[in-house]
């Protein structure tokens, strides 16, 4: 009983210790965006990697699971003889959660462990050693430009989420289920609010590519230099990843629409 208690408890500042490190790496990180905006190609080439090459994934999943909302709103809407607050239902439901929780995870899955493993191996390889060598800041040089990368990405790529979710849905339910197109687009224009509806998104997206990118970025720099070490970071960053996305979610929505 004992021997268990003592290994929660040193699995307890194992967490604490991590906690502390990834606090203490963040304002290292964002002290070097100065040095960054010196150098944009560095940004624009993270922005690529990160955002652009996750744009494929994220549209083709925005558009899916508008059409699945789409199928399964219509038949709820049908029993009520609503099918004209399709659209309204479909918005909502992306632009409030799945397009800024389902982004992040997508998000985690694909940049985040492309981040983590190309930090631990950078790391394994003693190329963030050699930068050292050279007077050259690791964490400025390379941890900062796929900060920033992640951080402007995962709004962008929320809102594309979104928008095709939207088309997705519009193409079930008007091309395939017969609602009326009009009724589509006027009912969702006149019920999806700016601030309380899309303003609210894009700051549970902002926050999300926040966490991720931080979370990525640490799980890199923290890995044991070996191989297995950089696979066991990469599988921690997917794993605390979708756990904080969708704990903060719960929080973030309490605390936008709760009374």
């Amino acid at each position: 009983m004992l021997n268990r208690i003592a290994e929660l408890g040193a699995a307890g500042l194992g967490v604490l210790q991590g906690l502390g490190r990834g606090l203490l790496l963040l304002p290292a990180i964002l002290a070097g965006t100065l040095a960054m905006l010196a150098r944009p190609r560095l940004l624009i080439r993270q922005l690529y990697s990160v955002g652009v090459m996750t744009l494929i994934i994220i549209a083709v999943s925005g558009t899916f699971v508008g059409m699945v909302l789409s199928l399964q709103g219509h038949y709820i809407l049908s029993q009520f003889s609503a099918e004209e607050a399709l659209g309204v239902m479909v918005a909502a439901s992306l632009v409030r959660e799945l397009g800024p929780v389902v982004t992040a995870l997508l998000f985690a899955g694909r940049a985040g462990s492309a981040l983590t493993a190309e930090i631990g191996l950078m790391k394994a390889t003693e190329q963030l050693s050699g930068l050292e060598m050279m007077a050259v800041n690791p964490i400025h040089r390379v941890l900062t430009p796929r900060f920033w990368a992640g951080f402007i990405s995962l709004p962008l790529l929320a809102a594309v989420f979104s928008a095709l979710g939207v088309l997705g849905g519009w193409f079930v339910g008007v091309g395939l289920l017969g609602v009326d197109d009009g009724a589509y687009w006027t009912q969702m224009t006149y019920k999806i609010d700016f601030q309380g509806d899309i303003l609210n998104g894009v700051i549970k997206s902002v926050v999300f590519g926040f966490v991720c990118t931080w979370i990525a970025l640490y799980q890199g720099y923290d890995a044991t230099p070996t191989s297995e070490g950089v696979g066991q970071a990469t599988t921690r960053t997917v794993v605390q990843s979708s756990l904080v996305v969708l704990g903060l979610d719960f929080i973030l929505t309490a605390l936008m629409f709760g009374e």
